[in-house]
């Protein structure tokens, strides 16, 4: 059969094929770097997806586009190239699982846990979002989590970039629980469509559950465009409320009525955190690690100013100093010494001239 596996073994230039680990429109194989004697993922297009422009293009893009991002978060694309026309690319071997099975598995840990995995998967969108690419595929499937708990951003096939995207005008693009209403419509894209998939990612990472149920994916695109996500299972579970307004900002329908950027979403989980640590002594503050070659974006936590958000309960704002009290006491004493000073003096001149 034309898209049936590579009979193994099979070498690709310098990378021996050792296992077939799965794949659709393309195939993704263990294999070894002979050269550098290391394990590599390497992926190939299928021979009919290959057959196909518009699948080629965008598959060799998305090897440009992953091959120059370098963040500690980002899964690292070594190499790609083209073999018998097919093209594929080269990434690090990771061992572990998808965010989808350690979500279904329950295998994510406590709110903390849970919180410090939020904020390394939005540190690397942050990264990707500095380079100005969107990447448009925000969802569980495309988060990997390695066996010491390491999260990694996968999967720009539909990224886009400022310059270039292979995305027809009203052609949508995405998976359907994690798309934006913009993006169902078929509209301009931006940043903000990532956010949004976020949200919907946090709520499931936080409850386990997708905040809408539905069984085909036009009562999908219903729901995301017309439901609101309901919070209540958030505050069930005990969710910090900083996190809880953060989700209910992320996922407006208007992209206006979103939290802007990625650095104010770190630092809205990591008022979370310190929510969930006042007293255990330890920091509420995570940093996500951050890229090897242009450094590192920290957020702190800020005040709350999401549009159409309430401020966290119990929050008030710092008062304006009095400065009539700071006055009183000795301070004012000292001054009336001086001034009475200054005027004996005054006098004694007019006395003498």
């Amino acid at each position: 059969m034309p898209n049936s596996p590579i009979s193994l073994p099979a070498r690709i230039g310098k990378y021996e094929l050792q296992e077939f680990l799965g794949g659709g429109m393309s195939h993704v194989y263990r294999a070894e770097d002979t050269v550098l004697r290391r394990a590599v993922a390497l992926k190939i297009l299928t021979p009919e997806s290959s057959a196909n422009p518009d699948a080629k293009a965008r598959f060799l893009r998305e090897a440009r586009l992953a091959s120059n991002i370098m963040h500690d978060h980002i899964i690292r694309v070594y190499d790609f190239g083209e073999e018998n026309e097919r093209p594929y690319m080269v990434m690090e071997f990771l061992q572990g699982q998808d965010l989808r099975h350690a979500i279904n598995g329950n295998a994510l840990g406590d709110m903390v846990s849970k919180l410090r995995i939020a904020i390394d998967i939005a540190g690397a969108l942050d990264h990707i979002h500095t380079q100005k690419i969107v990447h448009r595929d925000v969802k569980p499937d495309n988060i990997h989590m390695d066996t010491t708990g390491k999260i990694r951003l996968m999967d720009f096939g539909i990224a886009k970039t400022a310059e270039y995207s292979l995305t027809r005008p009203g052609f949508t693009l995405g998976t359907p629980f994690y798309m934006a209403p913009e993006q169902v419509m078929g509209k301009q894209v931006t940043e903000s469509v990532d956010l949004y998939a976020f949200g919907i990612m946090l709520y499931e990472i936080l409850t386990g559950s997708k905040p809408f149920q539905a069984e085909t994916v036009p009562e999908i695109f219903t729901k995301v465009l017309k439901d609101p996500v309901d919070l209540a299972p958030l505050e069930q579970i005990g969710a910090p409320r900083r996190v809880i307004e953060l989700i209910h900002s992320l996922t407006q329908k208007d992209p206006a009525g979103r939290v802007g950027d990625f650095l104010t979403v770190m630092g809205e989980l990591n008022a979370g955190l310190s929510e969930l640590l006042p007293s255990t002594g330890q920091t509420g503050t995570h940093r996500s690690m951050g890229s090897t070659t242009t450094g590192s974006r920290t957020a702190m936590p800020p005040k709350p100013s999401f549009p159409n958000t309430r401020p966290a309960a119990g929050k008030t704002q710092p008062q304006t100093a009095d400065w009539a009290s700071v006055l009183k006491g000795p301070w004012l004493i000292a001054a009336v010494v001086l001034a009475v000073i200054l005027i004996y003096l005054i006098v004694d001149l007019i006395v003498r001239g």
